[in-house]
């Protein structure tokens, strides 16, 4: 299940990245600033996953951000420009669906789609306070290096 949200009024700052000049360093700029969002909704998502001593895995500790999918769910990504940054966070234990949305054994045992509710606007906030200042960072780094002489 896909989730979008619309930001609007970042214009300024998107001007900002593509002022930047290279796009290695926009995309760059862009996961890091997905990551650090990513945080508190992983975060709670492992506050949340149900833990079952009996079994030798642990849903927890398999809960992580990152940009890579799984060969099932590239299939049915869109495909975006190359400029587009995408940052997952969930499970990479097949049986995390299981416990999120149930199955015919047991019922749903949801921890993915609360901890999104739970924090969704704070990841928000985190991209709209922390993108400016990667920009800046970014940008120093690239004059530094075409002073360089790289």
């Amino acid at each position: 299940m896909t989730v979008r949200m619309k930001v609007e009024g970042l214009r300024e700052l998107e001007a900002s990245l593509i002022a930047l000049g290279n796009a290695t360093a926009a995309k760059s700029v862009g996961r890091k600033v997905l990551r650090k969002a990513g945080k508190p909704i992983a975060d709670a998502a492992k506050s949340l996953a149900p833990d079952d001593p009996n079994t030798s895995k642990d849903l927890k500790a398999s809960i992580d951000i990152g940009t890579k999918l799984n060969k099932r769910q590239r299939k049915f990504a869109r495909k975006e420009t190359k400029s587009h940054v995408e940052i997952h966070v969930g499970t990479s234990d097949p049986a995390g669906i299981q416990q999120e949305f149930g199955n015919v054994n047991h019922g749903p045992q949801p921890f993915m789609r609360p901890a999104w509710a739970a924090n969704k606007f704070k990841a928000l906030k985190i991209i709209k306070t922390e993108l400016s200042g990667e920009i800046v960072k970014a940008a120093k780094r690239l004059a530094a290096k075409a002073a360089r002489g790289k």
